[in-house]
């Protein structure tokens, strides 16, 4: 086939380059002859082609009976596969019952193995002791996702795995890890664990992050006290007993004591309405700090006023006894009228400050209501427009609604006891002055009798 190609390839260029190189034909003799020569030659060439054709058709039905007896052999060795197919799975079923019916219980055994590595592994992952074995979490993966019955070598690792986990709960351990503190970097510090429960480091507490398995310093910290419990702790001798800070719910309970409100933040939640109200507590007791301050002057006064024979100006009893003279004779009436003058330009200024607490009292607890109303509002707006899927959206009206309550009631209870404190003292006082000029006018009164009874 090659060679035939060959010729008729050669044969083709030969008389291509023939009919280049040929001169025109000069008259009719030469013409013919060059007729009669690229006759032979064009009959030359369909031989050829004649020859191809057939030697490709031999060809192309050698290589069908070829295709046909491969497709033959194929069909066949494929139903015999087929055939064996079908046995081997009445084989693997046979085997499938045999070995149900010889296992018997290791079956249930092995789900039970399956089951305690799945909740195994959930709290191996949280595990402060990952730091130090991360390929057990690995193997535990494996072993959890694998579909063969586990073997005595999984067996003996999962019973290692819970073994070291229960004997690090036990243990206080320290060592140098990378730990990302409060400003998100990374640097190398000297960690207290204690247990598989918590962890500090420089009187901080850690966190673990199970999903990148690194120690997380927290943001907010708890209050100084356990803080200074745990830098106690780092500090101590080995051997020694000391108190420290355990949390056993492994930081569940630290995450949320250290998101508990401070003093500032609950204030903060009520809004402008909490700091009105603390505004007039402030008032208010700056108002009661001066009235008791000037009523405590004023006792002090009425009771040297009491043992001194001496009148003096600068305490109300004072000023009441300056209205009765001995050597002046007075009527009883008149003096009685005089003394009632005397107390009521002196009750004024005992009693002054007591109505402002008792509105300031009574508006605190209003001004909470109002704060309840402003937040339920705030609340039934969140839902209106987020619905109630997300508690978050409406924790904000909640806050102040509660806030503000609060406030108002911590005003108002102190301000009420208060104001009942300095009502007693400045009644008490008023009682004396009362007493006082009782007794003058009755001192008078005898002494207008006297003379006519002689």
């Amino acid at each position: 086939m090659k060679k035939l190609l060959a010729t008729s390839l050669g044969l083709g260029l030969l008389i291509n380059s023939l009919q280049v190189t040929a001169a025109p034909p000069a008259n009719i003799d030469q013409l013919l002859e060059q007729v009669k020569r690229e006759r032979v030659l064009e009959q030359q060439q369909n031989k050829l082609r004649e020859a191809e054709f057939l030697e490709a058709r031999d060809q192309q039905a050698r290589l069908l009976r070829e295709a046909r007896s491969a497709l033959a052999s194929e069909e066949a060795r494929t139903a015999s596969l087929n055939e064996q197919f079908e046995e081997n799975e009445l084989i693997i079923i046979d085997k499938e019952a045999q070995l149900q019916e010889k296992s018997g219980s290791l079956g249930e055994l092995f789900g039970s193995v399956r089951q305690m590595v799945n909740d195994s592994r959930s709290v191996l992952e949280s595990s402060m002791t990952s730091l130090h074995n991360r390929e057990r979490i690995e193997q535990l993966n494996a072993l959890a996702e694998r579909q063969q019955q586990p073997t005595i070598d999984d067996l003996h690792l999962l019973w290692i795995s819970l073994q070291e986990e229960m004997t690090a709960s036990g243990k206080v351990v320290r060592f140098e890890t990378d730990i990302i503190n409060a400003a998100g970097e990374m640097e190398s510090r000297e960690v207290t664990r204690i247990g598989v429960f918590t962890a500090f480091s420089d009187g901080k507490f850690l966190r673990y992050l199970p999903e990148t398995g690194n120690l997380v310093e927290l943001a907010r910290q708890p209050v100084q006290r356990l803080r200074d419990v745990a830098k106690n702790f780092e500090t101590a001798e080995a051997g020694t007993l000391q108190p420290t800070v355990m949390d056993p719910t492994r930081g569940a309970i630290m995450a949320l004591l250290v998101q508990t409100p401070n003093l500032k933040e609950r204030i903060e939640q009520g809004g402008w309405i909490g700091f009105i109200i603390l505004g007039l507590g402030a008032i208010g007791l700056l108002i009661a700090l001066q009235r008791f301050v000037h009523l405590i002057l004023v006792e002090r006064g009425v009771k040297r006023q009491q043992k001194s024979s001496e009148v003096s100006m600068k305490n109300p009893l004072g000023r009441i006894l300056s209205v009765y003279k001995e050597e002046l004779a007075q009527d009883v009436e008149t003096l009685s009228l005089k003394l009632d003058e005397a107390i009521l330009r002196e009750t004024p200024s005992i009693e002054r400050g007591l109505v402002t607490l008792a509105i300031l009292a009574a508006i605190a607890p209003m001004l909470g209501l109002l704060g309840t109303v402003s937040g339920m509002i705030e609340t039934f707006q969140s839902i209106t427009l987020f619905g109630t899927s997300d508690p978050k959206l409406m924790s904000g009206g909640i806050s102040q609604a509660l806030v503000t309550t609060e406030l108002g009631l911590a005003v108002a209870i102190p301000l009420l006891l208060i104001h009942s404190a300095l009502s007693s003292k400045s009644n008490r006082l008023i009682q004396i002055l009362d007493e006082e000029s009782a007794s003058i006018v009755a001192r008078n009164a005898e002494k207008q009798h006297e003379p006519t009874d002689g």
